[in-house]
């Protein structure tokens, strides 16, 4: 038996990446922003939320974790969320994180910040769902023609991330000399000397794709530096996306719920309540704390998704609990890539599957339509918090008026 088939939950699986990885590059995906306050409250905020565990169900009947997000039907109620630069922790890199999650039949976003291009990841997805994160690049044309590769390569959906208008401030990456996109530096190869089997494994897998030896130097922090290469997404931005493409929308990277009335309008499909996983700014709200606000908003006219601190299947619940269709996650199969390529993909999303399994049992749950606050024991107070929060806010002026 495996190191990763003896895995019994997330963290095992955590403990395998970091042994594997080089302390900086595991700092890449562990690291927040600031002191990582919301980082740490994307996590702690979920055991604010109890279940309420309901007896005299005869689960024997069998449980149904589909569900249906913006139309498309996922084999369980946790998807892939979009994380950068998967070479870093895998050569195989995306390819595999389509293939495993096609191979459980459940949604990967394929991220920007991807480190190979669309038509691979597509390929190697054979058929499965799959979505593609897009990040506005200054360039119109530029965007445009990456709309168009995404539809031909057969996405079936298109988040826009609107969190990032400017490069975040992540001090672990800035004090251990990495920047992004990765690419092989001396400096870089240095770290790698304590795990030895990484740095072949990157250096080589890197090579094979045609990357460069490039010098190392700490990365220093300025205004132009941190806006190159992105831009502020606005309505406008998203009005004209929604007319470029014809598939599902989704908005992601919403904390509020001052701009729902107007990607309602504007023809969104669905949005995701996001704080990019703590990374781009400390002190925020944690994603499971602004869900209830933002799903009291979007109401019946749009599918709300919610990504942060996902490292349970019990937080799955958690979150359908609080009106969520479906909770991405991000860093438990980035560590499964680490420890195990495609297979230590599949060894997370099994573990979670089995643990949403668990739960739906034991809180007398046959399908997620049956998921609701009535199974919270206390955490339904954060729903009847932001119902209160937003029946006292004032009624919105309509334009022009």
């Amino acid at each position: 038996m495996s190191r990763l088939d003896r895995a019994v939950n997330i963290d095992d699986i955590r403990r395998l990446a970091k042994r594997r990885l080089p302390r900086a590059i595991f700092d890449v995906i562990e690291g927040g922003a600031g002191d990582d306050g919301t980082l740490a409250a994307n996590r702690d905020d979920f055991s604010k939320v109890t279940l309420l565990p309901r007896s005299l169900v005869d689960v024997r009947k069998g449980i149904d974790l589909t569900t249906n997000v913006v139309g498309q039907t996922f084999n369980m109620p946790v998807m892939l969320a979009p994380a950068s630069f998967g070479r870093m922790a895998n050569p195989e890199a995306e390819r595999a994180v389509a293939k495993a999650a096609a191979k459980f039949g459940t949604g990967y976003i394929m991220p920007g910040g991807a480190s190979e291009p669309v038509e691979a990841v597509a390929k190697a997805s054979d058929g499965g769902p799959l979505w593609y994160q897009i990040y506005l690049a200054p360039d119109e044309s530029r965007n445009a023609d990456l709309v168009d590769r995404v539809r031909a390569s057969g996405f079936q959906a298109l988040v826009v991330s609107v969190d990032t208008p400017m490069k975040p401030y992540r001090e672990r990456d800035m004090r251990n000399g990495i920047s992004l996109p990765l690419s092989i530096s001396p400096r870089l190869l240095a770290t790698g000397v304590s795990r030895p089997k990484w740095a072949l494994d990157f250096v080589f897998g890197n090579m094979a794709s045609g990357f460069s030896v490039n010098s190392a130097r700490r990365a220093v922090y300025s205004f132009e530096a941190a806006m190159a290469g992105l831009r502020p997404v606005t309505l406008d931005d998203i009005a004209w996306l929604r007319e470029r493409w014809d598939g599902p929308l989704i908005v992601k990277g919403i904390l509020s719920d001052d701009k729902i009335i107007d990607m309602i309008a504007l023809g969104v499909d669905g949005v995701s309540v996001s704080n990019h996983g703590g990374r781009n700014l400390d002190g925020v709200a944690s994603a499971i704390s602004a869900l209830p606000r933002v799903v009291d908003a979007a109401g019946d006219d749009l599918d709300v998704l919610v990504d942060g601190g996902i490292r349970r299947g019990i937080d799955v619940v958690r979150a359908l609990a609080l009106g969520a269709k479906a909770a991405l996650m991000g860093r438990p199969y980035m560590y499964g890539l680490a420890a195990g390529g495609q297979r230590g993909v599949e060894r997370v999303i099994e573990l979670m599957r089995n643990e949403i399994h668990i739960a739906f049992a034991f809180t007398g749950c046959l399908s997620v339509e049956e998921v609701n606050h009535e199974i919270l024991q206390n955490g339904h107070e954060l729903f009847d918090v932001a119902l209160a929060l937003a029946s006292a806010q004032p009624e919105p002026v309509a334009a022009g008026a």
